[in-house]
């Protein structure tokens, strides 16, 4: 079962947005600062953090610094659902580190969608790492043909980034973004975003 730090000081949400992950099969922690989330974390290390930014004492974009800087805690996903909703506020949270960014009011549907996502494409990950002569052959030919741009692109997807964070984290628009994908499957003969991970990892 994996586990879900939420990191926000409106306690309703906390509890509305608990029961709802739970319901949906996580198990979730919760506290109402960041400070107090470290220490959840150094004892119970969670898979994925669910964070406002808009905290007193030490905000998100501190607390994603402090996780980015630990090795042994680099690795844990960040999800910023904020009220800060201004592109330059994504940009930044893109910049530090968080695999996505979701504004309040949301959609809990939504955030069950990106959750579940970045799970999925950390277990691809994960195999992947088990195919140590995969990364080797892949330089010497599959990245051969593509682009600075395209290699950008397609490493933020293997990380599960949507195609409107990928625009804001490489500060260009949606449409280039989709154009760029659309290059991507052609050179790999794929219908979607699925087949070109599984197809780049080389898993049926």
């Amino acid at each position: 079962m994996k586990k879900i730090l939420l990191v926000d000081d409106d306690q309703k949400l906390i509890n509305l947005l608990s029961s709802y992950l739970i319901n949906e099969g996580f198990l979730v922690h919760s506290t109402t600062n960041t400070l107090s989330a470290l220490v959840v974390i150094r004892n119970d290390c969670p898979d994925l953090i669910i964070s406002d930014i808009m905290i007193q004492e030490l905000n998100g974009y501190d607390f994603i610094k402090l996780l980015k800087l630990d090795n042994t805690l680099v690795h844990i996903p960040v999800v910023f659902l904020t009220a800060k909703g201004m592109t330059s506020d994504r940009i930044k949270g893109y910049n530090l580190g968080c695999h996505a960014y979701l504004t309040k009011p949301f959609n809990p549907k939504e955030l069950l969608a990106i959750v579940r996502n970045i799970f999925r494409n950390i277990e691809i990950l994960r195999k992947y790492s088990a195919y140590p002569s995969y990364k080797d052959e892949m330089d010497s030919n599959l990245l051969n043909i593509l682009t600075p741009r395209e290699k950008s692109i397609l490493n933020l997807l293997l990380q599960g980034y949507m195609n409107k964070e990928i625009a804001l984290c490489l500060n260009t628009s949606l449409r280039n973004v989709e154009k760029y994908i659309s290059r991507l499957l052609n050179k790999m003969n794929c219908r979607n975003r699925v087949e070109l991970v599984k197809a780049l990892l080389r898993f049926d």
